[in-house]
């Protein structure tokens, strides 16, 4: 068995500072199957979300053929960056139906979308058969995505946290993130694949629309994985002893901003950090080494998928470092090296050759850990349940 105490300050259980909340008890294997469920599940969604930018520069001549090169990448590139203006809301909407009717409700309604909108980008015809219509569409499937996206990131920290017990919170959590590294090399490596085993009319013609396709079956596991779970033992305990009911959007903003702002304040920040280091790596860096520096693609690709699958080896360690000297200290680090690191490594990458390429993701690479395997643990214990 393993004990877990729910934390001693406002941001777990929804207990006082120095409180002493009743003792959770979670049983080994059910660990386990939480962890490996929702790292599934978390892998499943990413791998939806993250195969788009993999394939950007393909999908800009399928579906702005008549745009130049760079504007074929400008206009893809804003066709992905929409998915994050719906983000929010899909935040927005489905954290209070978490606190409403369960986290797993949530994460199985999200790990449905993110399926669907996926697989119908796969369906879409391109720009040669129905003209402006395509581009539009793929805006549609790509709003789904990032309207998912907004719920099921919150909803799987929120939901491993509160399975794991106090002092293996950092380790437990770094495996959703193991989950969602596993989604973006499992995209890449699909992709990277393609790429280098179809000529590139057969990538324009049918070869793109296979990752997005490859969403449908994944996304039934992750569906299958997630019908699966239990609830977790936080918010059972919190139903018991006061059922949540004022769970309105309008309430919980009142409430954050009137009794939460520091720590909102302190999560804008650390997600700010997260996501400029993440992207960078995970969804700009295989175009930008392509399009923009001259490597062939195959090999661009390449590169962040071995920096990838290095970092998927480092995450459970450093979530395992940051429950022995804190989250704060790898948190600090990562910042530090964000703020001395991020110039000279794009100074090294912009040598254009696969060796000082590889150096320079890997550096970037290392600041995405220190957020990545820290985050999780960290972002739900702000605030309370």
């Amino acid at each position: 068995m393993t004990v877990g105490r729910p934390a001693r300050h406002p941001g777990h259980g929804g207990l006082p500072a120095g409180a002493a909340g009743p003792v959770t008890i979670v049983d080994t294997s059910t660990l386990r199957r939480t962890i490996a469920a929702t790292a599934v599940g978390n892998m499943v969604e990413w791998f939806d979300f993250g195969v788009f930018s993999y394939i950007a520069v393909t999908l800009g001549k399928v579906f702005f053929p008549e745009a130049s090169g760079p504007v074929q990448l400008i206009s893809t590139f804003a066709t992905f960056a929409a998915a994050f203006l719906v983000r929010p809301l899909g935040g927005l909407f489905f954290g209070p139906l978490a606190d409403r009717i369960g986290r797993k409700r949530v994460l199985v309604l999200t790990v449905i979308m993110m399926a669907g909108g996926t697989s119908a980008a796969g369906l879409l015809p391109g720009y040669a058969q129905i003209g402006v219509w395509a581009p539009l569409l793929l805006l549609v499937a790509r709003l789904v995505q990032g309207f998912s996206t907004g719920g099921e990131y919150g909803s799987a920290m929120t939901f491993i946290t509160e399975h794991a017990p106090d002092r293996r919170r950092g380790f437990v959590a770094s495996w959703l993130e193991f989950g969602t590294m596993a989604g973006f090399v499992l995209g890449a490596a699909l992709v990277t694949g393609l790429t280098a085993s179809l000529s590139s009319r057969d990538m324009l013609s049918w070869g793109w629309r296979i990752p997005f396709l490859v969403a449908g079956p994944l996304g039934l596991i992750g569906l299958y994985l997630r019908l699966k779970l239990a609830e977790t033992p936080a918010y059972e305990h919190l139903e018991r002893r006061a059922p949540i009911r004022d769970t309105g959007v309008r309430t919980q903003l009142k409430r954050i901003l009137s009794q939460q702002r520091r720590p909102l304040l302190v999560c804008i920040g650390l997600v700010l950090v997260f996501n400029v280091t993440s992207y960078m790596l995970t969804s700009y860096m295989p175009s930008y080494l392509s399009a923009q520096l001259g490597l062939p693609q195959a090999g661009a690709l390449m590169v962040v998928l071995i920096v990838m699958v290095v970092l998927m080896v480092l995450l459970p360690f450093a979530g395992q470092l940051s429950d022995r000297v804190g989250r704060r200290p790898v948190l600090m680090v990562g910042c530090l090296l964000l703020v001395i690191g991020a110039v000279p490594s794009f100074l090294i990458i912009s040598h254009r050759d696969i060796t000082s390429a590889f150096i320079g993701c890997m550096m970037i690479g290392l600041m995405y850990l220190c957020f990545d395997s820290t985050e999780p643990a960290t972002l739900p214990a702000l605030f309370p349940t």
